[in-house]
């Protein structure tokens, strides 16, 4: 089995992959890495960099993980796409980011990290950025 790691090039996405690599070591499975980009977007805020890509896959190697970046582009929901492809690739688990948001923030924009939170079919870790001060 495999865990598939939600990453976005933020702080948020950087402890997602952090938090996947450890329970990857801890399980023994392999790490799958997706950075779902707009479909169309001539610009995406979301979109991973070679080097940030490069750090991951680094980062996986010095863990003694295997590592899978998955290419992909949704739509307009982000959170149906990532449990699409956790049902795709029969993962045993989901690591997703999470950022503070406003109830406003929340009602207009929805949250796709509460979704996948609550439609989920298998078990779904949550992290946030650390602070470092």
């Amino acid at each position: 089995m495999s865990i598939l790691v939600g990453y976005l090039p933020t702080p948020v996405g950087e402890a997602a992959v952090v938090a996947g690599i450890a329970e990857a070591r801890l399980r023994g499975e392999e790490l799958l890495v997706v950075n779902s980009v707009r479909e169309g977007a001539l610009v995406d805020a979301a979109a991973a960099s070679q080097e940030d890509l490069a750090r991951i896959r680094s980062r996986a190697a010095e863990a003694g993980i295997a590592l899978t970046l998955l290419d992909s582009s949704h739509r307009d929901d982000l959170a149906e796409e990532i449990l699409g492809l956790a049902i795709k690739h029969d993962v045993s688990l989901i690591v997703i980011g999470l950022r503070q948001r406003s109830q406003v923030g929340k009602f207009i924009m929805g949250s796709h990290a509460q979704r996948i939170l609550l439609q989920a079919d298998r078990p779904v870790l949550a992290v946030k950025a650390g602070t470092r001060g």
